[in-house]
């Protein structure tokens, strides 16, 4: 109906002109004195004269009239327009079309507003602009697209239109939404290799579960389906079956247009082996060095991602000599009677180039240098494949941006220059961290941090931590310069105060430190860098109530109030495929402080070891090992305050956070000690429910590892243990883990704490 009424409508139109440019013709040719245009109320007279193909002094005639109100329809902006002669005076009168006052909308309870409005401004209606029935139309049919793309097929907008004063039009979508279209069937056809089911598991699109809600896994959408539909290519295609292929794909709904079924009808084909890989075409007289990149052997089923590996390979190995432009085409004969292929790899390194400019763009909040200076691949410099690969490596390292890409672009008339568009979608850097633990005996302990690693563009970093427990006090502020020199040696300055009050009492005994540092970060190679640094901090012991007697010792000797001179170093390697959700590669991490002014001198040192191993490509095995020792130097002993903890998160889960080690024989308070050990094994799983999505997951856990003081052995018999599942997810505060744990080695007077989260941990 509303196809026939715009078809009506521009028959109208046409009609209009037609009469319009027929009352035209009926004038005698003239020259014109002057022009006056009637009949404006928001639209500038000049706006009319600008349009019309008549100016005064012109000779008005047939072609000129009929030109002229053309141009003037063509404007949108007039419903109506009539041409009239007064003498050798043209008068042109028009009737506006009404302007839209505002735009409101009824039963929108999928999208917000504003979503909605951006919608219609695109494509053309919103507040100011003349209305227009037609665009009225395309208005609607957006909507019901934003609904379709939900996969609510049956909403329904009716439109409204109030006219209001100074020839202005108030529009109402009213939206009655309808509840979701939901995939009720998945069919594959044609399949006899693989089960049906097999190959609806490699499928992200489902018929639901109990997770739906928040996977959305039964929503159809075809850019999912599309997805889908490749991991059923790219299954088949890497176990031999060369010839398969997607025969058909029919979406069906329902007339209630509440259920959808999807089938999908494919041709398996024969497996083939292969039975020999060769080279043709110019390899630059480096033929030996091509074939050790070649991912496929002969004897092996054919594989497609295996093919496309050593294609990129063989590209990248053409690109590091200059080549931008090389071409390989892996050509596939096969003998059908044997089922096996010989794939041929055809090369053309084309010519060599080198990079004339690079552009950087979608920084909208980054600043230049920021991307420009991790780049290895230079301007005027021989394009290197390599270089750009860990340019576009070290940019996606930063954080920054959700997204990162190279493009390579031809120069018109200079066959053998390129220039590169680092193309960036940038992503909020801001970070909050969240702590908490509950127990019964100390209920809940809260703990909070802001982080901005790339404040005001400027590629910086700023944070601050803060713990306002009245057990644990602590503000620490600190900023990092990831490029105080150009070389790319970092600068952190560090402040912090901490209060550690291990009773509620006020009047008991409390540490207080107050302090600075400052570190510099030297990159030895593109995944080392050595840490140095410096420190000053005092300590200062408040006597008062329950002060342990070990305190008290220490006191004696050294005095209440100590300061240290604390010079640290330090190495880190982390080759992980990813900081947030690692599923595989290893982080290393080694500090070591040493004391060497002031009244306390210790040498203290930690190691960290990760390693992440896929099992499979949804489940994951973790382990973590965390060893620290310290020790007190010239004749001095090693300083309480200095002293480590464990238990909680990021130590043996199920105890309560920094409860293990020597306690005091008097008030049984948690001393610490001066050696350290920590080891958790996890097994990552998807949670159930959520297919492949790894921003929900669910983990089992085994954790191990003990406190032991100054005056004491590393004992193995004195190690807790737990074990215990969990939950992480990517939520939009930062990485959330959520453990419950049952101890399963404790001893007596431990402190348990079965329910432990935190926001801002990986591990």
């Amino acid at each position: 109906m509303k196809f026939n009424r715009f078809n009506l409508r521009q028959t109208v139109v046409a009609a209009a002109l037609v009469f319009a440019a027929h009352a035209a013709l009926a004038v005698d040719p003239f020259t014109v004195r002057d022009i006056r245009v009637e009949g404006l109320q928001r639209v500038e007279p000049g706006t009319i004269f600008a349009s019309i193909p008549v100016r005064v002094g012109d000779t008005y005639n047939d072609e000129k009239g009929t030109a002229a109100i053309r141009a003037l329809f063509g404007l949108g902006l007039f419903k109506d327009i009539r041409l009239d002669v007064a003498g050798d005076v043209l008068v042109v009168i028009v009737e506006e079309r009404p302007t839209v006052a505002d735009l409101e909308f009824v039963g929108t309870k999928e999208f917000d507003k504003d979503v909605l409005k951006k919608a219609l401004r695109d494509v053309g209606l919103t507040d100011g602009r003349p209305f227009d029935k037609a665009l009225l139309d395309r208005a609607e049919q957006e909507l019901k697209r934003q609904y379709i793309n939900r996969s609510l097929y049956a909403a329904e907008v009716v439109t409204t239109v109030t006219p209001i004063e100074r020839n202005r039009v108030n529009l109402t979508f009213t939206v009655i939404e309808g509840d979701l279209a939901k995939i009720s069937e998945i069919r594959i056809v044609g399949n006899k290799v693989f089960p049906e089911s097999t190959l609806r598991n490699l499928f992200d699109l489902d018929t639901g579960n109990w997770m739906s809600w928040y996977t959305k896994s039964d929503r159809y959408s075809r850019a999912k389906l599309n997805a889908d539909i490749e991991t059923l290519r790219s299954y088949y295609l890497t176990r031999g079956y060369l010839e398969f292929r997607i025969e058909s794909t029919q979406v069906a709904i329902s007339p209630n247009k509440q259920d959808m079924a999807i089938a999908i009808n494919v041709f398996e084909g024969e497996k083939y082996t292969v039975a020999a890989v060769k080279l043709e075409g110019n390899f630059l007289g480096r033929d030996n060095e091509f074939k050790s990149l070649v991912a496929i052997k002969p004897g092996q089923s054919y594989n497609a991602d295996q093919v496309a590996e050593t294609v990129k390979a063989f590209t990248d190995y053409f690109g590091k000599f200059g080549f931008a432009f090389a071409r390989v085409q892996p050509r596939p004969e096969i003998d059908r009677a044997t089922n096996l292929v010989v794939l041929v790899l055809q090369a053309d390194p084309s010519r060599r180039a080198y990079v004339r400019r690079i552009n950087v763009a979608g920084n909208n909040r980054s600043r230049d240098v920021i991307v420009r200076r991790e780049l290895r691949q230079l301007e005027s410099a021989w394009y290197d494949s390599d270089k750009i690969k860990l340019s576009r490596n070290r940019i996606d390292r930063l954080g920054y941006f959700k997204d990162v890409a190279i493009e390579t672009n031809d120069v018109a008339g200079s066959p053998d220059q390129v220039d590169l568009t680092v193309n960036v979608t940038e992503k909020p850097t801001g970070s909050l961290t969240l702590g908490a633990g509950f127990s019964s005996t100390d209920g809940l302990g809260l703990s909070f941090g802001i982080r901005q690693d790339n404040a005001f563009g400027s590629g910086n970093s700023l944070g601050i931590q803060v713990n306002t427990s009245q057990i644990n006090r602590v503000v620490v502020l600190n900023t990092t310069d990831p490029y105080f020199t150009q070389d790319g040696i970092s600068r952190t300055i560090d402040l912090y105060h901490r209060v550690s009050n291990p009773y509620l009492d006020p009047a008991s005994y409390s540490l207080e430190t107050t302090g600075t540092s400052l570190r510099f970060g030297i990159p030895f190679t593109e995944r080392d860098t050595i840490y140095v640094g410096a420190g000053v901090e005092r300590t200062t012991i408040n006597p008062g109530t329950n002060l342990p007697q070990a305190y008290v010792d220490y006191s004696n000797q050294f005095g209440f109030t100590s300061t240290a001179v604390p010079l640290t170093a330090g190495w880190a390697r982390d080759d992980r495929d990813s900081a947030l959700v690692p599923s595989q590669g290893r982080f290393q991490r080694a500090t070591a402080e040493w004391s060497a002014g002031g009244e306390v001198r210790y040498l203290r040192g930690i190691y960290q070891y990760q390693q992440y191993i896929p099992i499979t490509k949804q489940y994951t095995f973790a382990f973590n090992s965390d060893i620290a020792m310290g020790s007190g130097i010239d004749g001095r002993a090693y300083p309480l305050f200095k002293n480590y903890y464990g238990g909680g998160l990021g130590s043996v889960r199920g105890f309560q956070p920094g409860s293990l080690g020597p306690k005091d024989s008097v008030t049984g308070l948690s001393l610490g000690g001066s050696k350290k050990i920590n080891l958790n094994f996890e097994m990552q799983a998807p949670f159930p429910g959520t297919g492949n999505d790894r921003t929900l997951r669910m983990y089992a856990f085994v954790d191990t590892g003990n406190v032991f003081g100054a005056d004491e052995a590393i004992d193995f018999g004195q190690f807790r243990a737990s074990a215990g599942v969990g939950i992480s997810w990517i939520s939009p505060m930062g990485p959330l883990r959520l453990a419950f744990a049952n101890p399963i080695r404790s001893f007596e007077g431990d402190r348990m704490q079965s329910i432990q989260f935190q926001i801002g941990t990986t591990f």
